[in-house]
């Protein structure tokens, strides 16, 4: 292993940074996090970074706005003890829901994540599954879109589902979806969904046959 290389975690994830650290054969770096009383997150690196390539993994879980925060503490201090690179690992990109106006009035959050990240000095970011492409341009920076469609690919051909239609729950997922029913040579079929108001979802219209088959719905949020 190139040891230019660190791999340092945040708290939102800790057993998978563990995870991926025992797959490459390497320790975790040593940083020390821990809050103050009002809450402020602290960070500290407890080795010597100068001149290294760094990649961290902090993932947006339950607790978004505390893991970004975070996150932003970490970089901040990971650039100031002279690492070469900073390269964040976020396997769910939080507000990325948020990618256009959907309503007058109303933010883009998931560019101002972006933007965000940028001001703190990201080199790449690596990701998995964007809620939707169009955010991978939100950065000026290079971002890594990974897909897990192999692995669903793989798993669903081996349980030899018969008359299997893969649905879409909206448009927004029908890209995915159709890339995924022609792997598994499946049906296709996408459904028409409104929102009346935040995590609240009503079908008004079914495009497909899934009269007496077998449904694999398909979604990258449950909320």
């Amino acid at each position: 292993m190139d040891s230019n290389f660190k791999l340092f975690s945040g708290s939102s994830h800790k057993e998978l940074s563990q995870a991926v650290a025992q797959d490459l054969g390497i320790q975790l770096g040593d940083i020390e996090l821990s809050k103050f009383s009002c809450n402020e997150y602290y960070a500290r690196i407890n080795e010597t970074i100068r001149g290294k390539d760094i990649y961290l993994l902090q993932t947006a879980g339950e607790f978004v706005n505390d893991d970004f925060m975070e996150l932003f503490i970490i970089m901040d201090s990971l650039r100031r003890c002279s690492a070469r690179t900073i390269n964040v690992i976020m396997p769910h990109f939080g507000y990325a829901r948020q990618d256009k106006k959907s309503a007058p009035r109303e933010p883009i959050s998931a560019r101002l994540m972006a933007d965000l990240l940028s001001t703190v000095d990201l080199d790449r970011l690596i990701t998995i599954d964007l809620h939707a492409d169009q955010i991978q341009g939100f950065f000026n920076k290079p971002v890594d879109h990974i897909t897990t469609m192999p692995l669903f690919v793989d798993y669903f051909k081996k349980k030899e589902l018969s008359n299997l239609v893969v649905v879409a729950p909206d448009t927004g997922r029908a890209k995915f979806t159709k890339k995924l029913s022609d792997k598994l040579g499946a049906d296709l079929a996408i459904m028409h969904k409104t929102r009346p108001n935040h995590n609240v979802a009503e079908i008004v219209n079914i495009v497909g046959d899934v009269k007496d088959k077998t449904v694999l719905l398909v979604d990258d949020m449950v909320d």
